[in-house]
């Protein structure tokens, strides 16, 4: 099943220029961007992603928080979380991989490549979870 649906969470309008540029334009994929956690968690009500993409660093609820708050909906439990962020240290990135998140990419990202890198996070996903829980 290939990745179609995003939900992008990320503070800062350039980058979600840049990204809806990569996603939409570049990759073809469905894309709703938020400006923060709280948007976030209003779009999920109406709108499912196959993936969510947020960002780390956010005023008023960041992003593990966010993730917390998604989490809380039964319907979101599954959806696989790609944090991207500069924050890329081991410890900080072994943060959010422990709070449930996939993958972490690092800004500055390249726009060309986005939606490939998270098309194989994507199936990497898919592959795992398989695994992990065979039906």
């Amino acid at each position: 099943m290939p990745l179609d649906k995003i939900l992008h969470v990320e503070d800062d309008e350039s980058i979600r220029v840049i990204v809806e540029m990569a996603l939409v334009d570049i990759s073809g994929l469905t894309l709703v961007s938020c400006e923060g956690g709280h948007e976030a968690i209003s779009q999920l009500a109406h709108f499912t992603p196959d993936l969510i993409l947020l960002d780390a660093m956010m005023p008023g609820m960041d992003g593990l928080q966010t993730l917390h708050e998604i989490r809380k909906n039964a319907h979101c439990v599954n959806i696989p979380v790609v944090f991207m962020t500069a924050r890329i240290q081991h410890t900080e990135k072994q943060e959010y991989l422990d709070a449930g998140a996939v993958d972490v990419i690092e800004k500055p990202f390249d726009a060309m490549s986005l939606g490939d890198s998270l098309e194989r996070i994507y199936q990497a996903h898919l592959a795992s979870a398989k695994i992990n829980h065979p039906e």
